[in-house]
C-alpha cells in the first residue's frame, strides 16, 4: 500500500522525471509510458495531501434527454484518512421526496470499497454491494463507483501524451480499473501542468466504448494550497442525460473524526 510516507518519498524525483520524458519527441515504450502514467498520478495524489476533513454544500442538477430538470440540496463530509481511502457522508436535504436520505464511503486502496445507503422511506440501510458499484447513484449519471475517493493502487497506468483542455496544456493519463467489478475499462484523464488538477475524465464501458465525460471548471484554491471545482458536469454520451455538481461553502479541518462516519450516523445524518 502506498501510504504518506511512500508517496513523499517518490515525490521528490516525479518532477524531474516527468520533465525528461516530456522533452521525448519519439513515442514512449510501453514501460516508460506506464511508469510516467504513474508519476503524474502520484504527483496530483501528493499535492492534495493534508486538508484533514472538509465539509461543503452541494447542489445536484438532473437533466433528461429532453433537457428537463431536477434539483437536489445535499450536504456533504470528508474525512482524509492517509493509510487508506477516505470517508465520506452524503446527506440529502432537498426535495421532501428524498429528504433524509444519506450515502456512506468508506475508500479503499486495496479491495473492495465499503458503501450504505439510507433510505428513509424504508428505514433501512442498504449495503452496496462491490457487484452493483457500477449502478447509478441516486437517478444521477454518477455511478457508486465515481464516489469513492482516488487512490493510486486502484488503477495501472499509461501516459498517452500532452494535449490542451480548457485552455491549459495538460498531460493526458489512460487509468485501468485492477478491480474486475468495475464498471469501466478504463479511464483518460485529464491534469494540467502547473497544478496537477483533474480538467476532465473520460469513462469506457466494459465493451470499451465512450460512455460518460466528466469535466471540472473554476477551480478556487484553498488554505493556500488544496484547489476544488466550484462546479463538474458528468455527460452520458449513450442514454442523452447529464449531472451537473455545483460546489459552495467550503470549509477545511473542521474537527470532524472517525465516530462521525459509521453506519449509526446515517440514520440521524444532518
Amino acid at each position: 500500500m502506498l501510504n504518506k510516507q511512500i508517496i513523499t518519498s517518490l515525490f521528490t524525483t516525479v518532477a524531474l522525471s516527468i520533465a525528461s520524458y516530456s522533452a521525448i519527441a519519439t513515442p514512449l515504450e510501453k514501460q516508460q509510458a506506464e511508469k510516467l502514467g504513474l508519476e503524474i498520478s502520484t504527483q496530483a495524489k501528493q499535492r492534495d495531501i493534508g486538508w484533514v476533513d472538509n465539509t461543503s454544500d452541494m447542489l445536484m442538477l438532473l437533466r433528461n434527454k429532453q433537457g428537463q430538470e431536477s434539483t437536489r440540496e445535499i450536504k456533504t463530509k470528508t474525512l482524509e484518512l492517509l493509510d487508506d481511502g477516505d470517508k465520506s457522508l452524503t446527506i440529502f436535504n432537498k426535495p421532501r421526496d428524498v429528504k433524509g436520505t444519506s450515502f456512506l464511503s468508506f475508500s479503499h486502496a486495496v479491495g473492495n470499497d465499503d458503501q450504505w445507503l439510507y433510505l428513509p422511506s424504508l428505514k433501512r440501510v442498504k449495503r452496496i454491494s462491490s457487484r452493483n458499484k457500477s449502478g447509478p447513484f441516486m437517478g444521477s449519471e454518477f455511478s457508486f463507483e465515481d464516489l469513492s475517493s482516488f487512490e493510486l493502487e486502484k488503477y495501472s497506468y499509461n501516459y498517452l501524451g500532452d494535449e490542451q483542455i480548457n485552455g491549459l496544456d495538460s498531460f493526458m493519463v489512460e487509468q485501468f480499473p485492477v478491480d474486475e467489478n468495475s464498471g469501466y475499462t478504463k479511464r483518460i484523464v485529464w491534469l494540467d501542468k502547473v497544478e496537477y488538477r483533474v480538467q476532465k475524465i473520460d469513462f469506457y464501458d466494459r465493451k470499451n466504448s465512450l460512455l460518460k465525460t466528466l469535466t471540472y471548471n473554476d477551480y478556487k484554491q484553498y488554505l493556500s494550497k488544496y484547489w476544488r471545482a466550484d462546479s463538474a458536469l458528468m455527460v452520458n454520451h449513450q442514454n442523452g442525460k447529464s449531472t451537473e455538481l455545483k460546489w459552495d461553502n467550503y470549509a477545511f479541518k473542521t474537527g470532524l473524526s472517525d465516530s462521525d462516519f459509521n453506519r449509526n450516523t446515517l440514520k440521524r445524518a444532518r
